[in-house]
């Protein structure tokens, strides 16, 4: 497949459900997307708001605590206090890793994400799940679609993000 092409056009991803095949292009093609806009970005401008935004930092840890979180609720469990103190942390730049640390670690967590997409019975994508401590309803593939939806949006932001920052 063409670098430039994107993921939605290159064919079903071996073993994940057809219905889930438009959520798992989404993970990938972020992944894609953010390798591809930080190849250059200067790693001293990784914790820096423009405007007051969020910094690209703030939005590499959130891309892969919020898919984390999102996939302990598709999966019917209670997150951890790892889990929250990751949360809590999303937008501290002390003692981070760089840049490129970040990515890979987003990168594993859509790698996970997608081994645990071939697993779910295409039955079981409308059953009930719960979000957050005020039990918020949803359903399984409710939870899997807003992963991949909530990535796109965050890679949107983060490409403004870097765009406002490179020299």
């Amino acid at each position: 497949m063409s670098s430039s092409q994107e993921y939605w056009l290159s064919g079903p991803i071996h073993d994940v459900p057809a219905l889930l095949q438009p959520a798992a292009h989404a993970l990938l093609q972020s992944v894609r997307e953010v390798k591809q806009y930080l190849s250059d970005f200067p790693e001293d401008k990784l914790w820096e708001k423009p405007f007051g935004r969020a910094s690209v930092g703030f939005h590499l840890k959130h891309l892969t605590g919020v898919l984390d979180r999102l996939m302990t609720y598709a999966k019917e469990e209670t997150l951890t206090d790892a889990q929250f103190q990751y949360l809590k942390n999303e937008g501290n730049g002390e003692n981070a890793p760089t840049s490129q640390r970040l990515i890979a670690d987003f990168e594993t967590k859509v790698g996970q994400a997608l081994d645990y997409f071939k697993t779910i019975p295409e039955t079981t994508l409308t059953n009930k799940r719960f979000v957050g401590r005020k039990k918020l309803p949803t359903t399984v593939i409710g939870l899997l679609f807003h992963a991949a939806e909530h990535s796109q949006r965050h890679v949107g932001q983060l490409l403004v993000t870097v765009s406002a920052l490179k020299d």
